[in-house]
């Protein structure tokens, strides 16, 4: 107990009470840490002819993320970069207002049992738009009390952490090996069409990726590994101004062509169209272009023969 015993303060806001805090006691476990909040006498508060709260069960996960996000941060450490700064808590909100999150947690469906009708589109290939009616998206709720309540869901859970505690994408080593699990699962399914599969990762995946990093790696800087510094270009010095240190790429030659290999394999293995396989050629040719110089050539014996 901190201080004089006393009777806690309830103060209401709404619909909503808020307690506070009596005691801390720290529980300590030979394996793991416990977490528990306990509102006593109180916490079976009634209001409106209904309770809100009980052990506050999904408030101590509430309250640890929230602590996380306060004592696990620092402005000394956040990236320079605007892509390192996208998942930081540098604005914390107390009231959640759907409309205001990203389009992708509208196109959750709240149904408690999927329509025969969705079924019956499946068979005859009708396009996803079309069912968004009757499948009772998040969309169709803004604006209206069951944007936050009435969530359906068609199976039941015992452990909501259940399932695979590893990827195969992370447990594979090899990017071949991982591309060769997907398309041995695409081949064992017969509503997928493997050949498919393997054109649609090489034209959005593989070949963006290596197209990506050729233009990163024509505009790239160079950096210090000793002081850390970065230029936008080259010193003419060759080396570092401030240290003299010698000067490292960003974007190495090997990111460049990391899926070149596997893609020209995969194309010739199922067989994809004429124009990714003449793509991964010319991708191949602007690698050729900017990596290989013409004044050195590569010869055999017998070439002198």
């Amino acid at each position: 107990m901190l201080g004089k015993e006393r009777t806690p303060r309830i103060q209401k806001f709404g619909n909503y009470v808020i307690d506070e805090i009596k005691d801390i006691s720290i529980i300590k476990s030979d394996s793991e840490y416990v977490y528990d909040i306990e509102v006593e006498d109180l916490h079976n508060f009634p209001i409106n002819d209904f309770i809100i709260s009980n052990n506050c069960d999904g408030d101590e996960d509430a309250l640890m993320l929230l602590m996380d996000a306060l004592l696990n941060f620092s402005h000394s450490y956040i990236p320079d970069k605007r892509g390192g700064k996208m998942d930081l808590p540098l604005v914390l909100t107390t009231r959640l207002d759907p409309s205001e999150i990203d389009k992708e947690a509208h196109n959750v469906d709240t149904l408690y049992r999927y329509p025969l009708k969705l079924y019956e589109a499946t068979l005859k290939h009708e396009h996803s738009k079309e069912l968004e009616p009757i499948m009772g998206l998040v969309s169709s709720r803004l604006g209206t009390e069951l944007q936050y309540e009435k969530f359906g869901f068609t199976h039941d859970t015992d452990d909501i952490s259940a399932g695979p505690v590893q990827s195969s994408y992370k447990s594979l080593k090899t990017m071949m090996d991982k591309m060769n699990a997907q398309l041995d699962l695409a081949a064992k399914i017969r509503a997928v069409d493997e050949a498919d599969v393997a054109y649609k990762v090489i034209e959005r995946h593989f070949l963006p990726d290596m197209l990506g990093n050729l233009r990163a790696f024509s505009k790239q800087s160079v950096r210090c590994p000793s002081c850390n510094i970065v230029y936008r270009r080259p010193p003419l010095q060759g080396v570092c101004m401030k240290c003299h240190g010698k000067l490292t790429l960003t974007v190495h030659e090997k990111s460049v062509k990391k899926y070149l290999d596997i893609s020209k394999t995969v194309a010739k293995k199922y067989n994809i169209s004429p124009y990714a396989r003449q793509r991964i050629v010319l991708v191949e040719k602007s690698i050729d272009s900017l990596f290989t110089s013409d004044k050195v050539k590569t010869t055999k014996l017998d070439d002198f023969f």
